[in-house]
């Protein structure tokens, strides 16, 4: 990547700004370089390697919010910049609560680098996408069609200071590949998914993430309906996680004092089954949403959001934190140096417990296993209410059996995390999400 120093770049922006006589600012570098390739019949269709590098500029003039920000580094494009943010200031509304947090003596020490990845050759990245779909290919003459073998990676280092004296920076690196396939059998067709996301390169199984997509695209060949019924449901960790970020909204302090969440109100109450605990995490180790501080120069931590089925707290940034004189738990996120830092989350999850998917199969006796859902992003994530397209395996005497598409599952979220009554030991991520194998007591399932 460019040799540029960011933190002189930030320190000459702080100096203007302090010479204008803003006494509170800050400023948010990043640069990152992200490559990937995707390969479909053991041809590569596309490789892209793209390098972006910018700050921004937020600072607080009478209790007035100024913000601007820029990917030209010259001395006239940093005083426009600053300008820019200065002007802003003059015509947003007061907010007694704008600050910015003070530094902090301690940062966690975090290992985000794997210096093999940008060692390895494209070539041998290529190879390893390229041999994901040759091993998908093998597991089962059905599959037919490749829709996408892929291979990313990316390196960014990121840099925070402000003028009370806060300044960190890091850098990291993570890599992934994924697998997308159709099967097809007798005028039929499914399709079938795998991807890992890793910190350090060697990490990856490309055939692990091969078999995966494949055999998920197989074992939903000759999925048929069924008759609606109430039944035992299980949920694989993936679709988990998806009720789980449904959830998360409402554990935004953000969405609290706007009145948006449903946890408004009900600390210390239970809002879940016992034996569901959710946590935020932003210093987990080994995950590619860690780091050592949010997008405002915060520590970041583990926070106990739901313990037990009781609800214990919220994540905050220090905006919302000084609205409710509070600390930020950080989460001050930023999707880029585009942005300002918003309450986010980093890795959000569901505790395993001790049962494994087997037993909790088992357990089930008969019911249905979800695979897949379809329209999450229609859910109220106010009101927790959902009606979803689905599909999975049927669970017949503790198996799973016969493919099913074609349900519809409905109900609130919240009572689904409330009737929860089997939790499995496989905690897996996805990304910045992670949940366990779930087992409900009762769902209705619509079918035909």
């Amino acid at each position: 990547m460019t040799e540029i120093n960011l933190q002189n770049i930030g320190e000459k922006v702080l100096k203007s700004v302090s010479s204008r006589g803003i006494s509170l600012a800050e400023v948010f570098l990043t640069r990152s370089r992200d490559l990937s390739i995707d390969v479909s019949d053991q041809q590569v269709e596309t490789m892209k390697l793209a390098e972006e590098i910018g700050l921004c500029l937020r600072l607080f003039h009478h209790n007035r919010l100024g913000f601007a920000y820029s990917s030209d580094f010259s001395d006239t494009a940093l005083d426009q910049m600053v300008t820019q943010g200065i002007d802003n200031a003059q015509i947003t509304a007061q907010d007694e609560f704008y600050t910015l947090p003070e530094p902090v003596t301690y940062y966690p020490e975090m290992d985000l680098i794997d210096p093999q990845i940008p060692q390895v050759p494209v070539s041998e990245k290529i190879s390893l996408a390229k041999e994901i779909e040759g091993r998908a290919r093998q597991y089962d003459p059905r599959i037919k069609i490749t829709e996408r073998c892929a291979y990313s990676d990316a390196f960014y280092q990121v840099v925070i200071m402000n003028t009370l004296g806060v300044y960190g920076q890091y850098q990291g690196s993570y890599c992934g590949a994924s697998a997308f396939l159709v099967a097809e059998e007798g005028g039929d067709s499914q399709t079938g998914f795998g991807f890992q996301y890793r910190l350090k390169y060697q990490e990856l199984n490309p055939e692990a993430i091969a078999l995966e997509a494949a055999e998920k695209a197989v074992r939903m060949l000759g999925a048929k309906n069924i008759s609606t019924q109430t039944m035992v449901t299980v949920l694989d960790p993936y679709i988990g996680t998806k009720f789980l970020g449904l959830m998360g909204n409402s554990l935004s302090s953000e969405a609290v004092q706007k009145s948006k969440s449903f946890f408004a109100g009900k600390i210390n109450s239970q809002v879940a089954s016992p034996l569901i605990t959710i946590i935020d995490d932003g210093a987990r180790k080994g995950e590619i949403m860690s780091a050592p501080f949010d997008g405002e120069g915060v520590p970041c931590q583990k926070n106990d959001l739901i313990v037990d089925g009781m609800l214990t707290g919220f994540l905050y940034n220090t905006y919302t934190g000084a609205k409710e004189r509070k600390k930020s738990t950080g989460n001050g996120i930023r999707g880029s140096y585009k942005g300002m830092p918003e309450v986010g989350t980093t890795n959000l999850y569901i505790a395993g417990g001790d049962t494994e998917k087997e037993e909790l199969l088992k357990q089930a006796n008969q019911g249905i296993y979800i695979t897949d859902v379809m329209g999450m992003h229609t859910a109220n994530p106010i009101s927790g209410d959902f009606s979803l397209g689905a599909s999975g395996l049927l669970i017949e005497k503790g198996e799973l059996t016969k493919p099913v598409r074609g349900i519809a599952i409905a109900g609130n979220v919240f009572d689904l995390f409330s009737n929860i009554d089997g939790v499995g030991s496989d905690l897996t991520f996805f990304v910045g999400k992670g949940s366990p194998t779930l087992k409900i007591a009762k769902m209705t399932v619509s079918g035909c």
